[in-house]
């Protein structure tokens, strides 16, 4: 009997990465069998029936478990990539909205292009009573009237809830008055900043509803993450969520393929380009039939890395194949944006390369690959990159590494990459700085008064007291508060995207159009004089920074060069939270100043990183409180012959190292996140590290080092010592954020030091 192989359109390019040693490591993910219930007679009969209608006629268990959850309290459910989690939000709002002719919903999505998926899917159900609408920034002024009146169903988003509809709630009233569900889908998008920011916006509009009579059920939705229900409860500020975590849809049957560019060039241990590599496989995988996304991280690369693929068909002879590839990015219009959705449904597209747009849950139908090229900062966004493929029952998930420190660290731990849990998602509601201009937006839409420590929290009164004290707000003789100033909206000086309410606005003078800003305290180092600063794959160069009138002036630029500020910076401890002994150091976590100046810039060929030349600057300095960990090490771990030079790089290149692989606890970039490193610290006496966030008041990535140390030690001593460069490299011990443009380093001192606490 002769036995019939399952032959699929990359079984070849697979070879040749074996052959190779491209290919590092390679795994096959079985199919999951899926667990179905019945439709719950419960449910409203024309909801049922809009199922039925559809072609739904049963649940997978985890919908089914979602609905009964939903009905009795706050709901978070975190499954897989395609697994139905629309359904789980849906069926107990449209059940709701049946049911009572009065009731209306709020959903929230992080993009506007999941809201115009989420309408397109509520529309086609078909649900008699359920009159969804979209209301955001591209609404048309005239309709907005009508949807408020009449939409029972409304889907916006955090920014449009924050700045147009909280601070206009008199406009909403009958609205927050029938408000009986607010969904929140793509919660693992609220994270750091934006996610402290949302978080505040949550609990403001809680308050709001209180204020109309109104308690409206919250659910949730979320890619799988390490802390769903703590990420719901700190999102919402309530208690006892409910997770719905065990996905009950059918798996698909996969392979996961990791995939190293070669070296080439030993002696620096530099690699082939991944967007070469990664252009190369969309363009075999496409001639072989294989409808392919390819995921990036800049919208410059996405246009690239398509440019390539035509040109890459072209050569192979599939000239016909180069119009079926496009690219897809923020930036495009959105009917530019629907037809291209559209092209990759009908399955006209083979390829279309992306930057993140498309990795939350926008249907664009069933794919057959996935790439992802270089590491996206978490293990759960590459999980959901990956979720993507698997057309057929059956799909192919690459991975293409880059020279990033946590890229060849992978590489070098393919198994341990493959099993590695998914981060925790962190956000900090009650940072000072965001947290008071909440509550100042709050006092806006509403006198404060001790009743609202239900939804604002237990610090609200003290807050308000130093807002008085800063003339923002006043109190009245009842003990409650109202701002001061009566015109405008606080709302419309709080970015949800910043985390500073003073911010310097970028100017493209050759246009006169203001391209975008930056939070004030980081414009000395990103858009100083000379610094040539990335906007949408846009290059410009900064030709002047007015911190005065706040504003940097900038044009276009092609040069072959970019820029790192040389900076010095100084932390003064500033509170003390907690402390341990592990590891042989005295472990500390704590808030610590920042006082940070930015001395020079140098410019570095783009080429081969190449310094040509330092240029001075005369910039002031800045300060701001954050959260930090810092850690001591004792004499026991740190040989007292050590050379000052050797310590300092030693500690230095430690410093880097554990920076690098912070974001494996938490879910953050390493842009997040600071450091410094000292042979003597005037407050403990010794050589001393501290990692700190970036941001001011801080928002738990510290915190989260502290908790996890050990571990975090670990990775960085398994980062360094396993890198096959001789002195440090890229891809273990140099930042390219480094502010002493990463002098000095010592590898080797680097490995000693840490081998040593692990030892200990």
């Amino acid at each position: 009997m002769a036995i019939v192989r399952d032959i699929q359109p990359w079984d070849a390019l697979l070879e040749a990465g074996r052959e190779d040693e491209r290919l590092v490591r390679e795994e096959m993910q079985h199919a999951r069998f899926p667990r179905v219930s019945a439709i719950p007679e419960e449910l409203h009969e024309d909801v049922a029936n809009a199922l039925r209608a559809n072609g739904i006629t049963e649940l997978w268990s985890h919908q089914a478990e979602a609905l009964h959850a939903a009905w009795a309290g706050p709901t978070i459910v975190t499954t897989g990539t395609a697994s139905g989690k629309s359904l789980c939000f849906n069926l107990p709002t449209l059940d709701v909205l049946s049911r009572d002719a009065r009731a209306r919903a709020l959903y929230l999505y992080p993009a506007k292009a999941l809201a115009q998926d989420q309408a397109r899917a509520l529309h086609a159900l078909r649900v008699p009573r359920a009159r969804p609408a979209i209301y955001d920034g591209d609404t048309p002024r005239e309709q907005r009237q009508a949807i408020r009146r009449r939409a029972n169903l409304v889907l916006t988003n955090p920014d449009m809830l924050h700045l147009a509809i909280l601070p206009n709630h008199p406009a909403w009233g009958d609205f927050f008055a029938n408000l009986a569900v607010v969904v929140i889908d793509e919660a693992h998008v609220y994270r750091g900043i934006f996610g402290s920011h949302v978080a505040n916006v949550i609990r403001r509009l809680r308050r709001v509803c209180e204020a109309y009579g109104t308690a409206p059920r919250i659910l949730l939705a979320s890619a799988t993450i390490a802390n769903p229900g703590e990420l719901a409860e700190r999102l919402t500020g309530l208690d006892d969520v409910t997770v719905i975590d065990r996905d009950g849809s059918p798996g698909t049957k996969r392979t996961v393929a990791m995939w190293n560019p070669p070296i080439t060039d030993p002696k620096t241990a530099s690699r082939r380009s991944p967007l070469a590599e990664a252009a190369d496989l969309l363009a075999r995988l496409v001639s072989e039939g294989a409808r392919t996304i390819v995921f990036m991280k800049s919208r410059k690369a996405v246009e690239l890395m398509a440019h390539f693929t035509k040109r890459n068909l072209e050569d192979l002879g599939h000239r016909d194949l180069a119009t079926r590839i496009a690219p897809y990015r923020a930036g495009y219009t959105a009917q530019q944006r629907r037809e291209l959705e559209h092209r990759l449904v009908s399955g006209e597209l083979l390829g279309v390369v992306s930057t993140d747009a498309l990795e939350l849950g926008i249907d664009i139908g069933a794919l057959d690959a996935a790439i992802c090229v270089t590491f996206p900062g978490t293990v759960a966004s590459l999980r959901q990159m990956w979720g993507r493929a698997g057309r057929r029952g059956r799909g192919l998930a690459v991975y293409i590494a880059g020279e990033d420190a946590l890229d060849q660290f992978f590489c070098r731990h393919p198994d341990e990459f493959l099993e590695r849990p998914v981060e925790a998602a962190i956000l900090d509601n009650e940072n000072e700085q965001l947290y008071a201009a909440h509550l100042l937006c709050a006092a806006h839409e509403g006198p404060l008064e001790d009743a609202d420590a239900e939804t604002l929290g237990p610090r609200w009164r003290a807050f308000a007291e130093q807002l008085v004290g800063a003339g923002e707000l006043r109190e009245r003789p009842d003990g409650t508060f109202v701002p001061r100033r009566t015109d405008g909206f606080p709302a419309a000086e709080v970015s949800l995207r910043s985390a500073s309410r003073d911010n310097v606005a970028i100017i493209d003078t050759e246009s006169g159009e203001l391209i975008g800003n930056v939070d004030a305290g980081r414009a000395p180092s990103t858009v100083h004089e000379g610094a040539i600063y990335l906007h949408g794959g846009r290059q410009f160069e900064v030709a002047a920074l007015d911190l005065h009138d706040s504003r940097a002036l900038v044009h276009k630029f092609s040069g072959d060069w970019y820029t790192q500020p040389k900076r010095e910076t100084h932390t003064e401890i500033d509170r003390l939270i907690a402390r341990r002994e592990t590891l042989g150091v005295r472990l500390s976590f704590g808030t610590v100043v920042v006082t940070d100046q930015v001395l020079a810039y140098q410019r570095k060929r783009l080429a081969d990183h190449e310094a040509v030349d330092l240029v001075a600057l005369d910039l002031p300095t800045t300060s701001f409180v954050t959260q930090a960990l810092w850690y001591e090490i004792s004499p026991q771990v740190l040989r007292s012959e050590v050379p000052l030079e050797k310590l300092l790089g030693a500690l230095h290149a430690a410093e880097h190292s554990q920076i690098a692989v912070l974001p494996l606890l938490a879910m953050c970039d390493r842009w997040d996140i600071g450091g410094l490193s000292t042979n003597l610290h005037v407050q403990t006496g010794g050589p001393t590290i501290f990692i700190y966030d970036g941001h001011p008041g801080g928002i738990g990535i510290a915190r989260r080092g502290y908790e996890a140390f050990e571990q975090l030690v670990d990775d960085a001593h398994r980062l360094v010592s396993e890198c096959p460069c001789e002195s440090g490299c890229p891809s273990c011990v140099q930042s390219p954020k480094c502010g002493n443009l990463n002098e000095p380093l010592a590898k080797a001192g680097c490995v000693e030091l840490m081998g040593r606490m692990l030892a200990a």
